[in-house]
């Protein structure tokens, strides 16, 4: 039995990342028992959603990354989608590259996720070239994520704004409302549905049940970044019930 540390970057208002990433991968170790994993937190303070707050969020990263690296963790995730997509295309590498620098230069060899880029790179493993997206941001927002993704060369075919600007409220949000949300949204020409394109938004109670719904694969940014920790841990990528990306039916690193 091998136990994993995880290092999490968290805004100071996220209540959802250290809640659905420790359950999906609790969830594994039923199936897999053989892999245990054990989380750390460093935070950065926003509380609003705002491009004000989300620029000193990011302004932060730093310092939580010299916390993270005195716990030498096997791995280290960045979890605040929209402030990482909101400065530019692209900025997901300049992000995951600064946290890399700070674990280097403190001695700590681990790889480093972002959300936004797990989810890029989620779309591209399932192989989408066209997605419709569910956010809680409001609409200017929720355009700079469609626009991020676009980017990066998927096509948006319809997006769903929620329109919560509080970011403790975003977390109150109920999961099981998605289960009726989705169906606002125009999937006529979708190859994919993100249910959450938000890691405070949960989801993950319908990732599962909207994708048998819906007949087509649906991740989450949550889902997205379960992906791509495991796959940096050269395991299989393999949740049960958390949807197409985390059935172990996609290629990975860890089993290509």
């Amino acid at each position: 039995m091998t136990d994993h540390h995880i290092g999490l970057i968290v805004p100071s208002s996220n209540l959802t990342m250290e809640t659905e990433l420790p359950r999906m991968l609790r969830d594994r170790e039923s199936v897999l028992p053989q892999d245990r994993f054990v989380f750390h937190s460093s935070r950065m303070r926003m509380q609003h959603v705002t491009p004000e707050q989300l620029r000193a969020m990011n302004a932060q990263t730093g310092r939580a990354a010299l916390e993270l690296a005195d716990a030498r963790p096997d791995v280290v995730a960045t979890a605040c989608l929209v402030a990482i997509m909101a400065q530019g295309p692209g900025y997901h590498c300049t992000a995951e590259d600064e946290i890399t620098a700070v674990l280097c230069d403190q001695g700590t060899q681990a790889p480093v996720v972002s959300s936004a880029g797990a989810l890029l790179d989620g779309i591209k493993t399932l192989g989408a070239r066209r997605v419709a997206i569910i956010t809680p941001y409001m609409k200017p927002l929720t355009r700079v994520v469609a626009d991020y993704i676009e980017n990066a060369g998927t096509e948006v075919v319809d997006a769903l704004s929620l329109e919560v600007p509080d970011n403790l409220a975003v977390a109150r949000l109920d999961p099981a409302d998605l289960r009726d949300h989705w169906r606002r949204l125009d999937l006529s020409r979708a190859d994919a549905l993100v249910l959450s394109a938000c890691v405070q938004m949960p989801s993950l109670p319908s990732i599962q049940p909207v994708e048998d719904a819906a007949g087509l694969p649906v991740l989450s940014a949550a889902t997205a970044t379960a992906y791509r920790i495991l796959a940096e841990l050269g395991l299989p990528t393999i949740v049960p019930g958390a949807g197409s990306l985390l059935s172990g039916r996609v290629p990975s690193s860890a089993t290509a």
